[in-house]
């Protein structure tokens, strides 16, 4: 299996799948290259994608030490460093777009196009989820907590499978430092600063990153496009897959 090494010498998996122009993959918190499981198949028929595990999750490796977005930015550029990827495109979403703003704030050179999905500037010009949200995912019982999240991510039609739940072997402490990483992006300064051509995507019906942020995100990149899905909550990319899908394939080709 492909390591990286981090500028910190935290060892970092990743995988390539496909043929075409490369296309890095950045998946949400507290989640490991699985949640790209539904999606990665259709758009390796056109592009040679690239997933990872972030530090904390899969088969990456899990210092405890303080772990921010940008930190996440860095350990992407290491993984394209390693695969020898001079220049890609990049599409995160959730706290996989938080990094994606930041690599392409940060590493213009390196990037194509940019695709953020169901993602937030964060800082205090962001919009949160309620208490209520909060409060939900906070319950003692572990079923109950897990139904929450289910219920943010996908609509009742949704059978599954679920592969944006969290990575079950993350140890206690990755699973704080992704919570206090995410939580504390604020990118929403150097949003101005991307150049490359920039897709924004989201749910109508998403809470869990209210869908307001969508038009602050795309307001802040200059000739930004948003595409809003009907109906979608935070896992569209996922259960809207069929729509979801070639929309970012045909941006990332025009």
């Amino acid at each position: 299996m492909p390591h990286a090494r981090a500028a910190d010498g935290t060892k970092l998996f990743y995988s390539i799948e496909g043929s075409g122009p490369p296309l890095l993959l950045i998946a949400g918190q507290a989640n490991s290259s699985r949640w790209w499981t539904q999606v990665q198949p259709e758009l390796a028929k056109e592009f040679t994608t690239i997933v990872t595990d972030h530090r904390g999750t899969g088969a990456s490796d899990k210092p405890d030490a303080p772990y921010s977005t940008q930190l996440f930015a860095s350990d992407c550029i290491a993984i394209l460093d390693d695969a020898g990827i001079d220049r890609a495109h990049v599409y995160g979403t959730s706290m996989g777009g938080r990094i994606a703003q930041w690599i392409a704030a940060s590493y213009g050179d390196r990037v194509d196009r940019l695709v953020l999905g169901c993602t937030s500037p964060g800082g205090p010009n962001a919009i949160e989820r309620s208490a209520a949200v909060r409060k939900s995912l906070a319950q003692i019982d572990p079923m109950k907590a897990r139904k929450a999240l289910e219920d943010l991510m996908y609509t009742p039609a949704y059978k599954g499978p679920y592969n944006t739940l969290g990575d079950p072997n993350m140890p206690p402490h990755a699973r704080k430092r992704h919570l206090f990483a995410s939580g504390e992006h604020d990118a929403w300064d150097v949003l101005p600063t991307i150049t490359a051509p920039t897709l924004v995507v989201h749910g109508t019906e998403d809470i869990f990153n209210p869908t307001a942020n969508a038009p602050l995100i795309t307001e802040r990149i200059h000739g930004a496009r948003l595409h809003l899905i009907a109906g979608a909550r935070h896992g569209y990319f996922e259960e809207f897959k069929a729509e979801a899908t070639p929309l970012v394939m045909d941006f990332l080709s025009s």
